[in-house]
């Protein structure tokens, strides 16, 4: 078993390498600040704390005290506050939104398959309607050119052509489908 004798941070303030500074800074105290973080927070949070409280020891390491310790926990300390905060916004904001459930996608295929059924079985010029106005996106006047029929016609069409679809995709009551 080895044994790694490092000398105090302080004596190597007047390190010239950062990158051993923090080194040992990170060897030193990680368990610390990691102990102290998860006294306050779930694991993930806790290491996310820790991870920033490093970053900003790293930016200010000409600035940090002889015994950072102490000013390590106090960045964490901060940075908790500030993420549980940020989570007690984001539920205020949460319970304002109105809830919604996810789509069945399951229900999405079924209406979709059932459309289809309903189109295939429609008159050639009523599924041409509604196929170039819903799935095309194009204008009733844009369809009409397409169709070879004045707009007016076209929009008589359409309309038709969504009441015909809308009645046969409408749920049934039993003693309607009897």
């Amino acid at each position: 078993m080895s044994c790694v004798i490092r000398a105090p941070l302080a004596g190597l303030l007047g390190v010239d390498d950062p990158e051993t500074r923090f080194t040992d800074l990170y060897d030193r105290h990680y368990r610390a600040v990691l102990g102290y973080a998860l006294l306050r927070a779930d694991r993930a949070a806790a290491e996310d704390v820790v991870g920033e409280t490093f970053l900003i020891a790293w930016r200010r390491l000409a600035d940090l005290p002889p015994e950072p310790l102490p000013w390590l926990l106090g960045v964490a300390r901060n940075l908790l506050r500030k993420q549980r905060d940020s989570g007690i916004r984001a539920e205020r904001l949460l319970a304002y939104l109105p809830a919604r459930a996810a789509p069945d996608v399951a229900d999405q295929v079924t209406e979709r398959e059932a459309a289809l059924i309903v189109l295939a079985a429609m008159a050639e010029a009523d599924a041409e309607a509604l196929i170039l106005t819903s799935w095309y996106g194009l204008t009733p006047r844009e369809a009409a050119k397409i169709a070879g029929c004045a707009t007016g016609t076209f929009t008589v069409r359409l309309h038709r052509a969504r009441r015909r679809l809308t009645e046969a995709l409408r749920p049934r009551t039993l003693q309607e489908q009897s």
